[in-house]
């Protein structure tokens, strides 16, 4: 079991600080608290990440996740989180950026079980989508990938889902950018990428679809 409320938002506001990133204000810090609650709990029984203790999941995924949150540019309405997972970084996005409305794909189904619970739980907006992401009709202002089976294929569905205008956002590494950019076409336009928090490796990349490109 996690620690009170107080205390885990008071460490995750701390990570956030030695981060260079705004603290949480006391609401979200309660749901990220219950978000923890819940992960733990599910991750006991199903494995839903491979980091499975409070400090490692508060340092990577809740921090990272968070970052993620806070570089997404203004004007974003609709945001896929492709390969959901654990609900990174989709949750801590919905939880932050409360304006766009989120879908979480996820197809493994105990996976997708723990999404519906954890936007039940939350009381947010999202919804997910049980099912493989690349079937999905719509597209998307923003498509964002974390850590997904294959990414070099990955990318290549994620980016058919970015509506024309809209920016594919990967959460990776230097060192595999180079792949993924080639894997994302030439329809798409790489932007700055920003540094993950307190790591010269992971970063977040950004790439725009330009209007008049075909999906």
């Amino acid at each position: 079991m996690s620690e009170c409320p107080e205390a885990v938002a008071s460490k995750l506001n701390a990570l956030l600080n030695q981060a260079g990133l705004d603290c949480l204000d006391p609401e979200q810090g309660a749901s990220f608290r219950n978000y923890l609650e819940l992960l733990l709990r599910w991750n006991a029984r199903v494995n839903l990440t491979a980091i499975r203790d409070e400090n490692g999941i508060l340092a990577r995924h809740f921090v990272e996740s968070i970052a993620c949150a806070r570089v997404l540019p203004n004007g974003i309405g609709t945001l896929l989180d492709f390969g959901s997972g654990a609900g990174f970084p989709g949750i801590p996005i919905a939880l932050c950026r409360p304006e766009i409305a989120v879908t979480l794909a996820e197809s493994a189904g105990k996976k997708a079980a723990f999404l519906q619970e954890a936007v039940r739980v939350l009381g947010i907006s999202a919804k997910v989508y049980s099912g493989r992401a690349e079937s999905l009709a719509a597209q998307f202002d923003c498509v964002v990938l974390r850590a997904v089976d294959k990414m070099e294929l990955a990318v290549q569905a994620a980016a058919r889902l970015v509506a024309p205008a809209g920016l594919l956002a990967l959460m990776t590494t230097r060192t595999e950018l180079p792949g993924l950019q080639a894997a994302a076409g030439a329809a798409l336009c790489w932007e700055v990428a920003a540094s993950q928090p307190a790591s010269e490796e992971r970063l977040i990349a950004f790439a725009r679809r330009a209007v008049s490109s075909p999906a």
